[in-house]
């Protein structure tokens, strides 16, 4: 926490703004709206995952719908495509972001629609804070006229070219889930450069209440708004963000400073242009087995360590969906490894994280 927070959630108790609306829900909403700047425009929710399902429904997604969806990425980006009727169709990454493959995206699209199924939406998503190939993914987008919803819901804080990621798609997602780099508690925002989006959104978020004196309902809605309480949190964390995207970047600087010079690891780097927050530090091993030695070897001092996101395509709940493969994210599960990424990390910490894994690779 930044130390505003308390404060923030105390207003809320003392003026009995409780509910899923009010100031600080305003307030939150606002400062989302100038950090990422764009014109963009924010609807506070419970989830990111909250954010792609009502994202992907007002995009016009509904039953045997598909949905272009990256594989190497967590589970919540795909699930909502399933409560909505929609199938999705998977594809692969790109070695130079372990994001979506503009070429495979391509591929896909012509084979959907060679097949008389044109895909409804693009699902991308900036992997670990890295930004996706967001121009030629958004070139493709546009010569086939398929909207993108951004999902960067791991990617507050990063930029491409200058702009801020959530401001690309049609309709961008965060997430504020107690693992990301700031958080709410629970809870994320859809954003959209068109507000219409943004109030659609509020009011499907809220039970989709017609104007009306009684309670009446023309559409299926959610109680998927964020409260005022959690926005409290939202709006002291907002004010620390820059700190703990630099906090996140020093962890990673420090861990390519100390292991860079090993021939056995990789480190994602930012292409020109890009600025990732670098919300987790990942390194890729020259195997399964030494990724699994690192792993353990971390394990057995009481220090977590997770392999990279397991790829969906390759998920029991999803194997048997479509997809256009080339190995590129099952060749970076097998590989890589999240290594400890808090902000409160000290150099103590990391110094310790890194003798281990020269240890054991030695």
């Amino acid at each position: 926490m930044g130390g505003n927070e308390e404060k923030y959630v105390s207003e809320a108790f003392a003026t009995n703004w409780i509910a899923p609306l009010g100031p600080h829900v305003n307030a939150f909403e606002s400062s989302i709206r100038e950090e990422l700047g764009s014109g963009v425009h924010a609807a506070a929710l419970s989830s990111g995952t909250a954010a792609i399902h009502l994202g992907l429904q007002i995009l016009g997604v509904s039953h045997g719908d598909e949905v272009l969806c990256q594989s190497f990425t967590f589970s919540a980006s795909a699930n909502p495509i399933t409560y909505l009727g929609a199938k999705p169709v998977f594809i692969d990454s790109e070695r130079s972001t372990w994001n979506m493959s503009p070429m495979l995206l391509r591929e896909a699209i012509e084979h959907r629609i060679s097949n008389f199924k044109k895909p409804k939406a693009i699902l991308a998503v900036h992997l670990y804070g890295m930004p996706y190939n967001v121009d030629a993914i958004q070139q493709i987008a546009d010569e086939y006229d398929i909207p993108v919803l951004e999902d960067s819901a791991e990617a507050l804080g990063s930029s491409c070219n200058g702009l801020s990621c959530g401001t690309f798609g049609t309709i961008g997602v965060l997430s504020f889930n107690g693992n990301k780099i700031i958080t709410t508690s629970g809870g994320g925002a859809l954003l959209s450069k068109n507000k219409t989006y943004t109030e659609k959104a509020i009011f499907l978020a809220t039970q989709a209440r017609d104007e009306a004196p009684h309670y009446q309902h023309s559409h299926i809605g959610y109680n998927y708004r964020m409260s005022n309480v959690l926005a409290g949190i939202g709006r002291g964390q907002m004010e620390v963000l820059k700190d703990r995207v630099a906090a996140r970047r020093k962890n990673y600087e420090y861990y390519v400073g100390h292991l860079g010079n090993m021939e056995s690891l990789e480190f994602l780097a930012e292409p020109e242009g890009y600025r990732s927050n670098r919300w987790l530090s990942c390194l890729l091993t020259p195997s399964f087995e030494h990724r699994e030695k690192i792993r353990l070897a971390l394990q057995k001092k009481d220090i977590e360590s997770r392999p990279l996101w397991k790829p969906l395509h390759l998920q029991p709940i999803f194997e048997q969906e479509l997809n256009f493969l080339d190995g590129t994210s099952l060749d970076l599960f097998n590989r890589g490894l999240c290594l400890p990424s808090g902000s409160n990390l000290v150099e103590a910490d990391l110094e310790l994280i890194v003798n281990i894994i020269k240890t054991t690779l030695s």
